[in-house]
């Protein structure tokens, strides 16, 4: 468990160059080959790290301002993401949960139940978040491990379902997102895309990329919609025109530099999907291998970014006007774009459609994440998290996604009976997805 926790305190950035070394050599990859794209998914991934960091540092001082403007006072603080992680993997269940999923990933590809490696072995924290809740609230240290399985088998599951789509909308052979902040919103946006088609009118409205640049000229391009977002933003946060005219600049560089920073990353990718699908093709005949990574692939995307924008003074306002919720968005406001990265395909790019169906979830979200706060709070405190500037915590990640809330209240209403019913769903839809739909 200590090696483990070592290799995972790495980060991202050295973890993966390290395993897409080992994997390309697997593939018969050239030895400076593999250590070349390794080494370049790792530069991506610092270059990427440093954009959303612009991006945090930039939008953090204005939401604390817009905050202040729109007079919140909610006691409840989201803490963010990065505080999420650390919580869940400073619990007795967090470091289990990588040799769980690597050999659950294994099982399932062995006996052809998934099509998705999932290589993106930070990111397991998602299903030690929930496992943590449950071993929280019930007590039970074995429910957790359960918790932990099913919800890595989902994550599987909903790599291989959505892999089709991000193929087609974002260019991506043979890669798809298991992420747990991201995945779980594709199956929300699915029922919502199909209520929007049935809308007279609405149903007409072109949104995306190429229709706001032909309706708007310069002012569809995506440098110039991040100016004019950061404007806005700055303008609802009470700016002066000095950092008003800052912000503007700072989302424009978000805007350019986010999709170049994962183009780098998919140079380091493509000789290890191209010797992926080589070595299926010979070994496997038939079958696809899926590399399952991290969604900041995808966040990068005009639509996605300028959507995610407009959904911070959304979810504030939310925040505000929501009966019984509790839950002040702050840290993980900056995170939007992976909450929603997955939304986006299913409503084709589409912008409108994008932030009402991110409104819809988030504005879910909220209530999931104030009914899981007292839970993410002990856990916190048992993790050894320091509480001193808080009473009570929660995060939009992954407090307010929907997974949150099955994996950890049926454990408690149903006990063990919940695990066989989750995970009868699961495998019947791994079936069906992996053995009848691809045949």
């Amino acid at each position: 468990m200590q090696v483990l926790q070592w290799f995972v305190d790495l980060g991202a950035s050295v973890m993966l160059p390290i395993i897409i070394f080992v994997f390309a050599l697997l593939l018969r990859t050239k030895v400076n080959k593999a250590f070349r794209a390794g080494l370049t998914i790792g530069i991506g991934f610092i270059a990427i790290n440093l954009v959303i960091g612009l991006l945090g540092d930039s939008l953090g001082p204005a939401i604390e301002s817009m905050v202040d403007q729109f007079g919140l006072t909610l006691h409840v603080i989201d803490v963010g993401w990065p505080a999420a992680a650390a919580i869940s993997y400073g619990t007795a269940l967090g470091s289990l949960t990588i040799p769980i999923g690597i050999t659950l990933n294994m099982l399932l590809l062995t006996i052809g139940l998934t099509r998705t490696l999932n290589i993106d072995i930070w990111n397991f924290w998602h299903t030690a978040f929930t496992g943590s809740l449950v071993f929280a609230l019930t007590d039970s240290f074995a429910m957790g491990i359960g918790t932990i399985i099913l919800h890595h088998m989902l994550l599987f599951l909903l790599g291989d379902w959505i892999q089709k789509d991000v193929q087609s909308f974002y260019g991506y052979n043979n890669i798809t997102f298991p992420h747990g902040a991201s995945a779980p919103s594709y199956i929300v946006a699915k029922p919502l895309n199909y209520l929007f088609d049935r809308i007279p009118k609405f149903n007409k409205l072109e949104a995306n990329e190429a229709s706001i640049q032909k309706r708007l000229g310069v002012l569809g391009d995506s440098t110039v919609m991040g100016a004019l977002l950061g404007l806005l933003i700055g303008i609802l946060a009470g700016y002066d025109v000095k950092n008003v005219l800052q912000l503007a600049i700072q989302m424009s560089a978000v805007m350019l530099l986010l999709p170049r920073m994962v183009a780098l990353i998919m140079e380091g990718l493509t000789p290890i999907s191209e010797a992926a699908g080589a070595f299926v093709k010979k070994h496997f005949p038939g079958k696809d291998l899926y590399i399952g990574m991290d969604s900041a692939l995808a966040v990068g995307h005009p639509i996605v970014l300028s959507a995610s924008l407009l959904l911070i003074p959304i979810t504030l306002l939310l925040a505000a006007i929501l009966p019984g919720n509790k839950v002040l968005p702050f840290t993980d406001l900056a995170t939007i774009p992976f909450l929603i990265a997955l939304m986006v395909p299913v409503f084709r790019g589409n912008i409108v459609r994008t932030i009402i169906g991110g409104s819809i979830y988030i504005g879910i979200g909220l209530y999931i994440a104030t009914w899981v706060a007292p839970l993410v709070t002990s856990t916190a405190i048992h993790a050894g998290f320091d509480m001193e500037s808080y009473s009570n915590i929660s995060a939009l990640v992954d407090g307010a996604v929907w997974t949150t809330f099955p994996f950890v209240w049926l454990p408690n209403v149903l006990h063990w009976f919940s695990f066989v019913f989750l995970g009868a769903i699961i495998v019947i839809l791994m079936i069906y997805v992996n053995k009848v739909r691809s045949n």
